[in-house]
């Protein structure tokens, strides 16, 4: 694995962080955040051979996971950790191909493209409500726990 790719998403995400404005005292677990699921969206995609699209719904409800637990932590917005760390799996490449190829007059190609970076898109807003459900329904659960106690 090329570590370099792992401090260029923490320092990205760290760099999203500053610019929509979240505490200073979050920014490093922000970092790391989306640091962690780039290098899990890496490792899937290159160790196992996961579709790029799996591995980065994969990824995301890991980052919408630790993100919740981490507000809940810091007593924060889950939108302070959750925004910034999903960053690096954002398919910008893809979108400037797609447009390129657009421009290009090569439609097949683009088609093919957007396909893909609207399908990454999707797994990863998917993701994010996945995990956001999933809490939802364990707070739930815990609530209805406490009041039969």
């Amino acid at each position: 694995m090329n570590f370099e790719t792992f401090y260029t998403s923490f320092f990205a995400t760290m760099a999203f962080g500053i610019i929509f404005n979240v505490p200073k005292r979050s920014m490093i677990s922000g970092g790391i955040i989306g640091m962690l699921g780039w290098a899990l969206y890496i490792w899937l995609t290159g160790q196992y051979h996961f579709d790029m699209v799996f591995a980065t719904l994969i990824a995301a409800f890991f980052v919408a996971t630790v993100s919740q637990l981490l507000a809940r932590y810091h007593k924060m917005p889950v939108t302070v950790f959750s925004v910034s760390g999903i960053i690096p799996l954002v398919p910008g490449g893809l979108a400037y191909d797609t447009m390129r190829h657009f421009v290009e007059n090569d439609y097949s190609i683009a088609i093919k493209y957007a396909t893909k970076t609207l399908l990454i898109s999707g797994a990863i807003a998917f993701g994010l409500i996945f995990s956001g459900v999933i809490s939802q329904i364990l707070r739930r659960n815990d609530n209805a726990n406490v009041k039969e106690d």
